[in-house]
């Protein structure tokens, strides 16, 4: 994947350790941009920055947990003192939700947890980012949502409440920034084959690509270059934003077979 506008630029991807992130990560990478990994496991973005570095790009690891403002302040002055610029974001952390049960069922401490990071996490992500855009003569953001973000998900009341928030500060922060050159846009990804439906197994991939339209899952690529497309030229026009990365699922009803 090359896309020339991107090449030579600064990308920030939040939630890189694993899954879409870390597949994001890459793609910016492979595209000749700069990239600055950050999640909490250190480990992990050691992992993916190795992968990265071995491939000729370039990546820095900077452990960040984004619902602590001291902490996300620090990742966006270490990426401005390295680079000197940020063109584009790309928020995908979240947090892990446990077993799918009524909302009544929750405790307080578990809806706290998906809202400090799903919420407060991002708040704080897009305003240091978009602070240091400023500085950098704008640019673009991509917060990475889910299809849980237009639709609920029955026992998911945390995950799912975190996600629809995402939409109203995507949207805000697009009129906000739109005449200082900062677009904000959100994907929708629909069932996608990561670390979590791996474990699931076959027998429970088939089942979730067997309610998906086009018959499949989706690959963490897919979000990762329709990510690199809200970043580059060809979606200059493109802000506010939401885009569903879903195989048809929220379309409609498909035909009965």
């Amino acid at each position: 994947m090359s896309a020339p506008e991107l090449a030579g630029r600064v990308a920030l991807v939040t939630g890189a350790s694993k899954g879409i992130g870390a597949e994001t990560a890459r793609a910016f990478a492979a595209a000749g941009a700069g990239v600055v990994l950050a999640a909490r496991d250190v480990h992990a973005l050691e992992g993916v920055r190795d992968e990265i570095e071995g491939r000729g790009g370039k990546a820095l690891v900077v452990p960040t947990d984004v619902a602590a403002d001291d902490a996300v302040a620090q990742l966006l002055d270490t990426t401005m003192r390295t680079y000197g610029r940020l063109d584009f974001a790309a928020n995908a952390a979240a947090a892990h939700t446990g077993r799918p049960r009524p909302l009544a069922e929750l405790t307080t401490e578990e809806f706290d947890t998906a809202l400090a990071v799903g919420v407060r996490g991002l708040f704080l992500s897009l305003t240091y980012e978009i602070r240091a855009m400023l500085d950098s003569g704008g640019g673009s953001i991509v917060n990475i949502a889910s299809t849980a973000c237009l639709q609920a998900v029955s026992g998911l009341a945390d995950y799912v409440t975190a996600k629809h928030a995402m939409i109203g500060m995507t949207k805000t922060a697009a009129l906000d920034y739109a005449a200082e050159g900062i677009r904000v846009n959100a994907l929708a990804p629909g069932p996608i084959l990561t670390e979590q439906l791996e474990r699931a197994g076959a027998d429970a991939q088939a089942g979730v690509a067997a309610a998906v339209p086009v018959g499949r899952i989706g690959r963490p690529d897919e979000v990762a270059a329709a990510t690199l497309w809200l970043c580059g030229d060809d979606s200059e026009f493109v802000t506010g934003s939401v885009l569903t990365i879903d195989g048809g699922r929220l379309a409609g009803t498909p035909r009965f077979r």
